[in-house]
């Protein structure tokens, strides 16, 4: 079925993406994308971090090299991650690849900078306020430091983005649709 349904996924991605005109539907295809893509990684990373560290002499064992191999292979992430960190797996270095790598095309800064060139495409010449709450979340990722953000707690950061992303989202409706 997950089979299934990333065929079709990727179909329909490469049909868009070779067909579409460029105009303004492709670029509102393209901030979909790009939000639910961020969105959803951190999503995933979250709920991982949590159930993954829940046993504390699990960490850095056999299972948890596996567990966090399987969160890089649902993203499709884990021979980036071998080439970039070689082979020892850990929750840092897969949050870092996953938040803030933009050589990596699954990680919310990537989506965040394609994001922002598909906003800058819909906004030419006009202040909207989606596209400033869209630049200075990706200024905040493209300045972060992954010590930072652990410092100050990985789900806290990622709750925090996601509950930012679904602000922007809600901010494209008012903006472009004149939904209140």
């Amino acid at each position: 079925m997950f089979d299934w349904v990333k065929e079709r996924t990727s179909l329909f991605r490469g049909i868009t993406d070779n067909t579409m005109l460029r105009d303004d539907a492709y670029a509102f295809v393209r901030v979909g994308w790009c939000l639910e893509r961020a969105a959803n990684t951190a999503r995933l990373l979250d709920a991982k971090y949590h159930v993954l560290l829940a046993s504390a002499a699990d960490v850095g064992g056999a299972v948890d090299y596996y567990q966090w191999g399987a969160v890089l292979r649902s993203v499709g992430a884990l021979r980036a991650y071998h080439k970039i960190y070689d082979n020892e797996i850990t929750p840092r270095r897969v949050a870092e690849l996953l938040v803030l790598r933009e050589d990596m095309p699954r990680s919310m800064l990537a989506c965040f900078n394609r994001l922002i060139e598909s906003l800058d495409e819909l906004c030419t010449g006009r202040h909207y306020e989606c596209r400033r709450l869209a630049g200075d979340l990706h200024e905040s990722l493209r300045y972060a430091h992954i010590k930072e953000i652990f410092d100050a707690g990985l789900h806290e950061y990622l709750t925090g983005f996601v509950d930012r992303v679904g602000a922007i989202g809600t901010q494209i409706q008012r903006d472009f649709m004149m939904i209140a």
